[in-house]
């Protein structure tokens, strides 16, 4: 793999799971790291403790992202070079019971937002033709299950963008990707079962493979990669 050849990290959506991993990864890789999420102020321990930059964005709001870029580059003193969007939002419920409001703010935070925050990323990285876009995706980007058609939607959308970025933007020097998360993740409220070890994935473990698509050489880029645990069914 080639060396890392970025220098700034944007995450979208953060909190105490997956982004929280990737923060403390990048960090230790030698990126300078931000971090955003529509309640920033509950961003202050893991700030602390990776030596981050904090910011509150609502990610569906086109306003508040072009602010959250613009804030973000003054206080790296450089765009990022790297931008993960790892927002969602899911509602669930039969498919008759569903609440409209609901389905339209799930696919607006999972697939909308991410090109918000993609297409102010591409603005800064395509003169430069360099940077790496990551869009988290999960089980529900390739199967959609049942009682879960907002979620869905959502991720298959977003799914769809991070393609046709990909296509478009890669041979320009950004590399695009998307990771499906097909199963659980680990967590202190959702630890492994005694009888399973192993059997949800450790966020730190995914950290490091976003690590690795920014490690790819462009000979060899990945556009998708998806992570389960060895017994995941799929």
């Amino acid at each position: 793999m080639s060396e890392l050849a970025y220098r700034t990290a944007l995450i979208v959506g953060v909190g105490a799971g997956l982004s929280a991993s990737l923060a403390r990864t990048f960090k230790k890789a030698g990126l300078s790291v931000a971090l955003a999420a529509r309640r920033g102020g509950e961003l202050a321990v893991l700030a602390a403790e990776t030596g981050s930059k904090a910011f509150t964005c609502d990610a569906a709001k086109r306003a508040e992202v072009a602010t959250l870029f613009t804030d973000v580059e003054a206080a790296l003193g450089a765009a990022p070079d790297v931008v993960v969007y790892n927002a969602s939002y899911r509602t669930r419920g039969p498919f008759v019971e569903l609440d409209p409001d609901e389905v339209a703010k799930s696919v607006t935070v999972s697939a909308f937002g991410g090109f918000l925050v993609a297409q102010e990323a591409v603005k800064r990285m395509l003169p430069h033709r360099h940077g790496a876009i990551l869009f988290t995706g999960a089980s529900a980007s390739v199967k959609g299950y049942a009682q879960s058609a907002p979620f869905a939607m959502g991720k298959f959308a977003l799914r769809g963008l991070a393609q046709s970025m990909a296509r478009e933007l890669c041979p320009q020097g950004i590399h695009v990707a998307h990771v499906v998360i097909d199963g659980g993740i680990r967590s202190a409220r959702r630890p492994d079962p005694s009888d399973r070890p192993d059997s949800t994935l450790d966020p730190d473990a995914i950290a490091q493979t976003y690590l690795d698509l920014l490690r790819q050489d462009r000979s060899a880029w990945a556009w998708e990669i998806e992570l389960r645990p060895w017994v995941e069914r799929f």
